[in-house]
């Protein structure tokens, strides 16, 4: 029996995740948390097997989860699951920590597959990712502007994308309007822009909303 976390703030998400785990050949034993804030308290108190996790929850950014996760259970095997392209946010996963990453448009049985692989020891990512880091490490690609930035710096500049104010994304992030401030200054350079309306315009064209 495969014991399985999983984080989702939508109903009908974990609803239909819960159906597609339950009626797969492998016995799977599945716990629901709704934020960030429900995963963390979960993932001291249990033992789970694995943890299925939105990037995206209402009360926590996904990568900065992944890592205070990490930092007290380091052995429990994060399976990523997103409706971001995998090429705006897989290799930023990969690199935090989980074993494994899967948009929620992918079919019924690449969940159970991925589950199966990760809790065995290994990793995941689908076919098409693997052909995308495959062509990234070949020089097939060139690489997008954001993705110079660190993770905090991504961070913040999704934040911005989504209209936020720095005094906002502050309060969110727990940091200082002056650090917010830096962080911006160095997004601005990195990528070679001007304001937060050429920003939010990044944002939004290359679908990292």
């Amino acid at each position: 029996m495969i014991k399985v976390l999983m984080a989702d703030d939508h109903a009908i998400v974990r609803k239909g995740l819960r159906l597609i785990l339950t009626e797969s050949s492998t016995p799977c034993q599945v716990e629901e948390a709704v934020n960030g804030q429900e995963v963390l308290k979960k993932v001291y108190d249990g033992v789970f097997d694995i943890l299925v996790l939105d990037i995206s929850l209402p009360d926590r950014n996904g990568l900065d989860l992944v890592r205070e996760i990490k930092s007290v259970k380091p052995k429990l095997p994060i399976l990523m699951l997103s409706a971001h392209p995998e090429d705006q946010y897989a290799v930023r996963a990969l690199k935090a920590g989980v074993s494994g990453y899967l948009n929620k448009e992918s079919a019924p049985d690449q969940l159970v597959q991925a589950i199966e692989r990760i809790v065995a020891g290994g990793r995941y990512i689908s076919p098409d990712l693997a052909e995308m880091l495959a062509a990234a490490v070949g020089g097939d690609i060139d690489g997008q502007p954001h993705e110079s930035l660190s993770d905090r710096e991504f961070t913040v500049l999704l934040r911005i994308g989504a209209g936020r104010s720095v005094s906002e994304i502050a309060d969110e992030l727990g940091l200082s309007v002056k650090t917010v401030s830096t962080y911006r200054t160095r997004i601005l350079e990195k990528m070679n822009m001007q304001n937060n309306a050429e920003l939010i315009r990044y944002v939004i064209d290359h679908g990292l909303t």
